[in-house]
């Protein structure tokens, strides 16, 4: 069992050697990971079920470390306190395309959207009277979500990416496939959707896709694109949804292990399949390894009350050599270790619609989506009165109701803030570079300018 950001690494290195070894026979012929097989039949009622779940699954895997580390340890709220030098480079805004996370994080997103492929390849033609039409459906939907998600997710870190769209059967299968621009990645992530909306159930499960979770999913997707009617419209369909609410005090949101009302789409851990993202969190006088740590001045602001209110509570304190040190609280549940990874809440709605609706100068509506969220929190409204300063709010907002999250960093390159506030001003730094390993096996596959 992975106890340790070093036992994360350790797998990554052994799992990426496996990888290599496994996908060839001949190691001066390598494989990239798009183009690895995934070996799993798809037959009948039950292995279509357990291939859905082992979707999930390979989304779990780069959501419970990497993906997170790729969102927060960028931006401005945290710190890496160790001398990993992979992590160092993603604290200093200086990858390489060697580096072991971007590496595990890539090879695991491209093994999701494999896994998703074998799906919707292989449920439209099964038959078993154990697989009624309405559970193919749902597994056919949930497969184009996760596929979404993934391709959303791959396209905000490294831009354009290869649409891998079918199964990968052999290393031949995907050799070719260029890179597709960022416009076309989006355009993939849209049509899938849109599929699964038709597909996926009207219900509240929060654990895996329903309705709900696609129509959220498209909110961000067209804030990204700048969209801001169609932002603003998914949003509204999610926040106008009995199902979901905000959630009060804030610390509720992650003190329910499988969904709170706030929570439109998170993926569940259990002790038997633990999430040890706090180990990386807590100090070594409550167990941890204490590797990510917030900063002196994300500290303040979490702890005013007139900013961060109740979200203090994402902050602990103990004490090591008689001196008092604080550390990040959101994966709360050392003992359980089964905290959720955050992927879609209702706040984050809200600050979407806010978002859209400022820049189509419906400041009073966007105000008040703003509000809503501060109000959750305990903190005085804002009356900011022009678009700019309402955007700069709203921008201010998310980085403290998102602290911890993969958040922050994105939010700074969509809006093409990632110079003036983290002083990144070579915006070919604003990408991530796509592994060497990859480059190398794969003429047909371009870097990022700047790596």
């Amino acid at each position: 069992m992975k106890s340790s950001l070093y036992h994360l690494l350790f797998a990554a290195v052994l799992g990426a050697s496996a990888l290599s070894l496994s996908a060839c026979n001949d190691l001066l012929e390598p494989t990239p990971v798009q183009q690895l097989p995934d070996g799993q039949a798809i037959a009948d009622a039950g292995s279509a079920r357990s291939a859905t779940i082992g979707v999930y699954d390979r989304v779990q895997a780069y959501y419970q470390l990497n993906w997170p580390v790729l969102g927060f340890l960028p931006g401005e709220n945290v710190r890496f306190n160790g001398t990993l030098n992979q992590f160092l480079q993603i604290d200093q805004n200086q990858l390489s395309a060697d580096n072991v996370l971007i590496t595990e994080a890539w090879t695991q997103m491209y093994q999701a959207v494999n896994g998703a492929n074998n799906v919707i390849a292989a449920v439209p033609g099964l038959s078993d009277p154990l697989l009624p039409a309405a559970e193919k459906n749902q597994l056919l939907g949930e497969a184009y979500f996760l596929r979404a998600l993934v391709y959303f997710d791959l396209n905000r870190g490294w831009g354009g990416v290869p649409l891998v769209l079918t199964p990968t059967r052999t290393k031949e299968n995907g050799r070719g496939t260029r890179r597709s621009t960022p416009a076309q990645t989006y355009d993939q992530v849209l049509t899938d959707l849109t599929q699964a909306e038709t597909l996926l159930p009207e219900a509240a499960t929060r654990n895996r896709a329903v309705k709900a979770s696609v129509r959220a999913l498209r909110a961000r997707l067209h804030l990204y694109r700048q969209q801001w009617s169609d932002a603003e419209s998914y949003a509204t369909q999610v926040i106008g949804n009995a199902n979901y609410g905000l959630v009060t005090p804030y610390r509720a949101i992650s003190t329910a292990p499988f969904g709170s009302r706030e929570a439109i789409f998170e993926l569940t851990f259990s002790n038997a399949d633990a999430n040890t993202m706090w180990n990386n969190w807590f100090p070594s006088a409550l167990g941890g390894q204490f590797n990510f740590q917030p900063v002196p001045a994300a500290i303040t602001l979490l702890n005013d009350p007139t900013v961060g209110g109740s979200r203090s509570a994402l902050l602990g304190t103990t004490t090591i050599a008689g001196t008092s040190v604080t550390y990040g609280n959101l994966y709360s549940r050392s003992a359980q270790r089964d905290d959720p990874s955050y992927v879609l809440r209702l706040a984050e709605q809200y600050l979407i619609r806010a978002e859209a609706r400022a820049k189509q100068g419906k400041l009073t509506e966007a105000l008040a989506d703003l509000n809503a969220v501060r109000s959750r929190a305990g903190v005085p409204a804002r009356t900011a009165t022009t678009a700019d300063a309402l955007l700069l709010a709203i921008e201010n907002e998310r980085r403290v109701e998102f602290a911890f999250e993969a958040d922050r960093w994105f939010d700074l390159v969509r809006t093409g803030r990632a110079g003036a506030v983290l002083g990144v001003t070579d915006q070919r730094r604003w990408v991530f570079p796509l592994p060497f390993n990859d480059l190398v096996a794969d003429p047909d596959l371009e870097q990022n300018p700047g790596y």
